[in-house]
C-alpha cells in the first residue's frame, strides 16, 4: 500500500490539474486525530476517492443447460434396463446431477436432434448436422461470455458457424419446408447475405467490352483449329476409288 505522504502529494496534484477553485491543505497533525474529525479535510477527502478502486459484480449468464433436469440418465446408460433396478445412490451417479459438461452437452444434442431429425435412426441429414452443430456454436459463445480473451476458442466458434451457414444454405436452396422447420425448432434467426453490388465506371465498362471481345476472338481461333485437326484425323474411305487419268498420252 502506498504511504499517506505520497497518497497525498498525488491528490493534491489531481486537484491542481483539475482547477479546483478552493483547497484545503493538508495539516500533519490531523493523521493523528479521529475519522469523524478528519472528515472535513477536503483534501485527505480529495485523495481517497480518486484511489477507491470498485469491485466488478460478475454477470449471472443463462446457460443453454440448464433446463436439462437432473433426473436425466446419460447417453451410454439410457436405454439399459438394468438401471431401473438399481437403488438411489447408483441412479444418481448415472445420472446429470453427477455428470460433467460433455455428458450434458450429449443430452442437449440428441434433444435438438430429435426435434428435426427425418426418422429415428437419422443422425447424418443436414438437420441433424445443424442441430449438433448448434449446440456446440451455443457451447462456445457461453464460453466466450466468461472468457472474452480465449482467441482459439473465438475461432472455432466462427469456423462452426461458418459450416452451419453452408448447410442452411444448402438445405433452404433444396427442400426449403424443411429450412423453415429447422430455423423454427431451433430458434435460428438465418439472414439471406445481400449480393455484392459494384458500382460500374468508364474504365470497368471499358475494360469488360475488351475482355468479351478478346474471349470472342480467342474462342473461334479454338474452334478453327479444332476443325482442322479433326479434318486432319479423318482416314480416307476405301470405298471410294481413286481417280484414274483417261487422257491419251500423245
Amino acid at each position: 500500500m502506498l504511504p499517506l505522504s505520497l497518497l497525498v502529494r498525488r491528490g493534491l496534484s489531481a486537484a491542481l490539474w483539475r482547477g479546483t477553485p478552493s483547497l484545503v491543505f493538508y495539516d500533519p497533525g490531523a493523521a493523528a486525530l479521529p475519522l469523524q474529525q478528519r472528515a472535513g479535510n477536503g483534501l485527505f477527502v480529495q485523495t481517497a476517492r480518486n484511489y477507491a478502486r470498485g469491485t466488478k459484480k460478475k454477470q449471472e449468464f443463462v446457460s443453454q443447460l440448464d433446463n436439462l433436469p437432473p433426473t436425466i440418465l446419460k447417453k451410454s446408460f439410457a436405454n439399459v434396463q438394468v438401471v431401473e433396478t438399481v437403488d438411489d445412490i447408483v441412479r444418481r451417479l448415472l445420472s446429470l446431477e453427477m455428470a460433467d459438461q460433455r455428458e450434458k452437452v450429449k443430452i442437449k444434442t440428441q434433444q435438438l436432434m430429435d426435434k428435426v431429425k427425418r426418422n429415428p435412426n437419422d443422425t447424418g441429414s443436414s438437420e441433424a448436422q445443424i442441430a449438433s452443430l448448434t449446440v456446440k456454436i451455443r457451447n462456445l459463445q457461453e464460453h466466450l461470455q466468461k472468457h472474452p480473451k480465449d482467441k482459439s476458442n473465438k475461432r472455432q466458434m466462427l469456423m462452426t458457424i461458418d459450416e452451419r451457414k453452408k448447410k442452411l444454405k444448402f438445405l433452404r436452396r433444396t427442400r426449403f419446408d424443411a429450412f423453415e422447420n429447422v430455423c423454427k425448432q431451433l430458434d435460428i434467426e438465418y439472414i439471406i447475405p445481400s449480393q455484392y453490388r459494384k458500382k460500374p465506371t468508364r474504365r470497368s465498362i471499358a475494360k469488360k467490352a475488351f475482355c468479351l471481345k478478346v474471349f470472342n476472338e480467342v474462342k473461334k481461333l479454338k474452334a478453327a483449329k479444332k476443325r482442322q485437326e479433326a479434318a486432319r484425323k479423318v482416314p480416307p474411305d476405301p470405298a471410294e476409288k481413286p481417280v484414274e487419268n483417261t487422257e491419251a498420252v500423245p
